[in-house]
């Protein structure tokens, strides 16, 4: 029997980066990826004693740009500290915020099944002013500068409006095709209109694309990599302290936190027929 102490094999960080990707206001809640939530759990990956690797096992339909860039930025940043390759392997879904994660692996690995690509941005809202209209309700808004009630859902949409909404969507879009150049350069196989127009394809298709390396899943890509003594290290969230979560406020906090995280996750996976 080998002493843990004299275990000299090597450690490779098994991280989840499940969910809707957006800002949280903090708390304890686990749900979806945020640059405050993951960053402690990304920090404690990558400080492993004798690590080898990182494993991102990816399952996102996707969320917020910031967010997406800001987590991939803090992983890149210490891999290439560390000096450590960082593995991607997809479960159901890498989209849109999800593929922007996925690339800031040195791989990406998917099942022949997954949902893989969605490099596009959306935006979307609601027309309410006749709704109001038919209520009897009066819209009574004043603003101080000229573009504050911008996209207003209680009046008719303008054309400058939607003209200002589509120059932010090309500016982030191309803040992500950027990011996705960058990151999977030439091993991209198809013509960029087509990769890069939001559409997205299952794991063996975006393999054929170079959206993602080869077919494989978690525990057979620690052993061909790192071989078979490689121990795998599942970083995950800690929760509070159980008297802690009895507390009114706190379990007040996470049934509202879970309610909503719910509705957003289940709007993000049924865009991709999930």
């Amino acid at each position: 029997m080998k002493l843990p102490f004299l275990d000299r094999s090597p450690r490779v960080a098994l991280l989840r980066l499940s969910g809707v990707i957006a800002a949280r206001g903090g708390g304890f809640s686990p749900s979806g990826i945020s640059a405050a939530g993951m960053a402690p759990l990304i920090e404690r990956a990558f400080s492993i004693k004798r690590l080898a690797g990182v494993v991102l096992a990816i399952n996102s339909p996707g969320g917020s740009p910031v967010q997406s860039s800001l987590v991939a930025q803090r992983i890149r940043r210490l891999a290439e500290a560390k000096g450590v390759p960082v593995i991607a392997c997809v479960e159901d879904a890498a989209a849109s915020g999800g593929y922007w994660l996925a690339c800031a692996a040195d791989e990406i690995v998917v099942d022949r099944a997954s949902v893989v690509g969605s490099i596009g941005v959306i935006s979307a809202g609601f027309g309410l002013e006749e709704a109001a209209a038919k209520l009897g309700v009066e819209r009574r808004l004043h603003t101080a500068g000229t573009e504050k009630s911008f996209l207003d859902p209680f009046r008719p949409e303008r054309a400058e409006d939607v003209a200002r909404l589509r120059g932010l969507l090309d500016e982030l879009h191309d803040v992500f095709k950027d990011w996705v150049r960058a990151r999977r350069g030439g091993r991209l196989k198809a013509e960029e209109a087509d990769l890069f127009s939001g559409r997205f394809w299952t794991g063996q298709r975006a393999v054929e694309l170079g959206l993602a390396d080869r077919v494989g899943e978690v525990s057979s890509e620690v052993k061909a990599r790192f071989g078979e003594e490689a121990k795998l290290v599942t970083v995950g969230q800690r929760r509070p302290p159980w008297p802690l979560r009895l507390l009114p406020g706190i379990a007040a906090q996470a049934v509202a936190e879970g309610a909503v995280a719910a509705l957003e996750e289940r709007a993000a996976w049924g865009r991709l027929g999930l």
